[in-house]
Order: structure tokens, then C-alpha cells, then sequence
């Protein structure tokens, strides 16, 4: 408890244009190399570049998100820094005056909710991408991601520990999916994390030198490198060394981070105002407009499925995580017309374990949400038990069919006449007159025996309530 960990993040997230910040280049992942960069990509002479206004109005309603100051007036400049996949020998970015500007995001570590503030996010294109094991001894550039449209988000140094830089990167993650401004997929690289991590003495008010660890793609090394770059400025430390101010890569086999160069200070990289691009003006009715169109935010969201449906905290979490997800539950219960309670333990429970189990999401479910609800109201209608609707849900999952298809083929129809059940009580007691005397002898756990021996006989079919009470009479006697 002597050092305190002081983190800030900086998230790169590539926004959901068809086309490129400055050109009419495509942004499609996946294409072969260098097809997707054009003059204006390059910066090749006398090209001139182009706002893309659907790259604005995408951070325009993240700034709106997260409860930001939209600037009236935002201006281009030119990052200087020379690098073999950056073509022009500059980035074209924002530096004083960005779009987005102090705004916040709430998160929850442990139960207790901690706001963090987000000092700015500002428009930017991105780089190429170094390919190192692609040639022996050489390496190769792709330029198809040179100018593709970015926000960078960036968080003031509220964060003290990895589980909360975490939460805050899986908390902006889902914002900026449900928002439909990025795809959030960090394998293609289009939602990645710069950790910058210093630690000072508990209770001092100075930050001690940072590091940045750039690139880091998954919540899993993210916090890993971060946990890895405290304890070793500790160690730095507490020896008698002093930390380095230095960019660093996270080496995911060794789970360790390693020295990459020396961080450069702002004044390094001499900016200046982009003389090829005007001042971007955003008007007031431009972003009331822009406000109107804002889906329900994943807060708001989770609030009101607690409200509306009745669901735990944690019930409520698991099912706005996405805004896919989220929808297709409220389709499964309007559909039904069951239990919210019971169609949440069915989406949560069944469905996304057999979707995990199958390594696809709630997009490839081969569920369809009226299908599930063709199987919830089986059993709010008691024609199959809750037993034999999973029996029916695998089959489903399978392709089997729907709900009603299956319980036919299959003759699952519970049986919820008495007297069948009776008969098969009276069977089964008849059958078994040694736990019958020591049930009555006082053995109450042998209950289950019989409940399990009258199931048995009705294949399961029998509806359990009924099977129950009608037994607990038979027993007494």
C-alpha cells in the first residue's frame, strides 16, 4: 500500500464510414494489400483532402454520449513523426482545438460506481501497418488503413488499478458499439488501447513518470501489461532507479512489456494547423439534430429492464451488454407474453451457453427470438415441463425445427391428467414397499427417490407439480 498506480487510457476507435476521412477510398477490412489507398491517402502532390461529414457526425454523438462540450468550431492539424507506414511523413489529427471536450463515463468495480473523466476525443486518420513476419529480413508496409477516420479517446489519470482501466475500456467498448460509431473488433484492430501508467508514494499529490503501452489489443492484456508496468516501476524504484518517460510494447507470450523508443512530448511532433483543411463549424441546430437520433444508451437501458422487467442488477447487465442481445429479449417477451424472470434465465442461461459453447454470438443464434418464444409458452402452458423444454431447446439449436414440430415428432406432450399420475404413483409405491416403510419411518429425503421413480415411468412427461402433491398424499397415507 506504499504506491499508487496513476493510469490514463488512450482508446483508438475506427469509426463504421463507408469511406475514408479525406478521400473516397474504401475502409473495408480484409482486402489485399495497398488496394485501398489512393492519391489523397498518400499525400501524393497536389491532392487536396475532404472532411468526410459522416466521420463528424459519428463523434459528434459520442461526445453527446459520454455528456461532452461539442466544439462550435474544431481545426485539422498536421502530427509530424516519421515512420514507414505513415506515407506523408505526418498524421492529419487535432490538437488545441478537438471535437469532443471533457465529458465523463461511470463504471462499476466491486459493487461500487466510479466516474471517470474524459479529458478530449479528437478526429484523426490512421496510419499503415508494419508487417514484420511477412518477408525474412525485411518488413512490409500496408497501406489500405492510411487515412481510415478515428476517434481518440482520451481519459484523464483517474484510474488506480488494472480492474478499473478494465472496466472503463469495456465500458466505452459497449458505448461506442450500442452507438453504432465503431465495430468495436479488437482482433482487426478497429477498437485498440494505449495504457499509460505511472505510480507515485500513497498520498502523494505529483504523478511520477509515465509509460505508454501501445497497441494492446484485448481487456485481457490490457490488463495485464498494465499490472506488469506497476510492479516493475515499483521495482525500479524502491532500487534506487529512476522510471524511464518511454513508449513500450506488451509482449503477450512473456506477459511482460519491453522498451519500444522514447516517448516524444507534444512540441516533438511540431504541430500545426492543417493549411489544406477549413476550420470544421458545428452549428447548434446541427447538433440537437444530431442528439434526436441517439439510441438508448446502455445505462438507461439496464435501468430500465430493472424497472420495466423486474430483473436483478446482474440479469440486467448480462442482457443490455449488447444492444443486440438487449433486443432480442425484449422480442423473446413480447412474442411469449411468459415470465420476464423465466425468459432471462432462458436467454442467459440456454441460449448464450449453447451460443458460447458453439463460438458464435447472438447474431449467428440458430434460435430465432419468436422461436424461443414458441417454446416458453409450452411451458407457461404446461404442455412440456421445464425438463423436457431443454430436451426441445437442443433440438431447436440442432435445426430441428420449431418448438411445436418437435414436441410432435418427438411426443413430448406432458401429462397433466391426475389420474394418469396417480396410476403411476400407485405403481411405483407398489413397487417399492422397503423405502415406502422407511419414508413413513421418518427417511423424508427418500421423497426424491420416488419423485425420480414416478418421473421414470412417465418418461418424464409427467408435469412436476402435479407429480409433487399428488405423491406427498399417496405417501402420507
Amino acid at each position: 500500500m506504499e504506491w499508487e498506480a496513476v493510469i490514463g487510457l488512450e482508446v483508438h476507435a475506427q469509426l463504421l464510414t463507408r469511406s475514408k476521412i479525406f478521400s473516397g477510398a474504401p475502409t473495408a477490412y480484409g482486402a489485399e494489400p495497398n488496394t485501398q489507398a489512393c492519391a489523397v491517402d498518400l499525400g501524393l502532390p497536389g491532392v487536396l483532402p475532404v472532411m468526410n461529414a459522416a466521420a463528424l457526425k459519428m463523434a459528434v454523438m459520442f461526445g453527446l454520449a459520454i455528456d461532452a462540450q461539442i466544439a462550435r468550431k474544431s481545426v485539422f492539424a498536421r502530427k509530424h513523426y516519421f515512420y514507414p507506414d505513415l506515407p506523408k511523413g505526418y498524421q492529419i489529427s487535432q490538437y488545441e482545438l478537438p471535437a469532443v471536450a471533457r465529458g465523463h463515463l461511470d463504471i462499476e468495480v466491486d459493487g461500487a460506481t466510479k466516474r471517470i473523466g474524459i479529458t478530449r476525443a479528437h478526429l484523426e486518420e490512421d496510419a499503415g501497418k508494419s508487417l514484420h513476419d511477412a518477408y525474412a529480413g525485411m518488413t512490409g508496409i500496408d497501406l489500405n488503413r492510411a487515412g481510415t477516420p478515428l476517434i481518440e479517446i482520451v481519459s484523464e489519470p483517474d484510474l488506480r488499478s488494472p480492474a478499473e482501466a478494465v472496466a472503463y475500456l469495456k465500458a466505452l467498448h459497449q458505448l461506442v458499439v450500442y452507438l453504432g460509431v465503431c465495430d468495436g473488433n479488437m482482433q482487426e484492430g478497429s477498437f485498440r488501447c494505449d495504457a499509460n501508467v505511472s505510480v507515485r508514494r500513497t498520498g502523494a499529490a505529483e504523478f511520477g513518470t509515465r509509460t505508454e503501452t501501445k497497441n494492446v489489443n484485448s481487456f485481457r492484456y490490457v490488463e495485464k501489461a498494465i499490472a506488469y508496468e506497476i510492479e516493475r516501476q515499483i521495482e525500479v524504484l524502491e532500487s534506487g532507479g529512476r522510471v524511464v518517460q518511454e513508449t513500450r510494447l506488451f509482449d503477450p507470450s512473456s506477459g511482460q512489456t519491453r522498451t519500444m523508443r522514447t516517448k516524444e512530448d507534444a512540441n516533438d511532433y511540431r504541430y500545426f494547423p492543417d493549411p489544406d483543411l477549413l476550420p470544421v463549424v458545428c452549428s447548434n441546430d446541427y447538433i440537437e439534430a444530431i442528439r434526436r437520433t441517439l439510441p438508448e444508451l446502455p445505462a438507461a437501458k439496464r435501468a430500465r429492464f430493472e424497472s420495466q422487467y423486474g430483473l436483478s442488477p446482474y440479469d440486467a447487465s448480462v442482457l443490455t451488454g449488447e444492444a443486440a442481445l438487449a433486443d432480442f429479449y425484449e422480442r423473446v417477451v413480447a412474442a411469449s407474453g411468459a415470465e420476464t424472470k423465466l425468459a432471462a434465465n432462458w436467454v442467459i442461461g440456454d441460449l448464450l451457453g449453447a451460443l458460447n459453447k458453439a463460438g458464435t454470438d447472438i447474431s449467428g443464434s440458430p434460435v430465432a427470438a419468436d422461436a424461443l418464444a414458441g417454446l416458453l409458452k409450452r411451458i407457461s402452458d404446461n404442455t412440456i415441463s421445464g425438463k423436457i423444454a431443454k430436451e426441445v431447446f437442443e433440438a431447436m439449436f440442432a435445426g430441428e425445427g420449431d418448438a411445436d414440430a418437435i414436441i410432435r415428432a418427438k411426443g413430448l406432450v406432458q401429462i397433466t391428467d391426475e389420474d394418469a399420475i396417480v396410476a403411476a404413483i400407485e405403481q411405483v409405491i407398489a413397487a417399492n414397499p422397503g423405502q415406502l416403510a422407511d419414508y413413513r419411518a421418518g427417511k423424508d429425503k427418500l421423497f426424491g427417490f420416488f419423485v425420480g421413480q414416478v418421473m421414470k415411468a412417465t418418461r418424464g412427461k409427467a408435469n412436476p407439480e402435479a407429480v409433487n402433491r399428488l405423491l406427498r398424499a399417496k405417501l402420507a397415507g
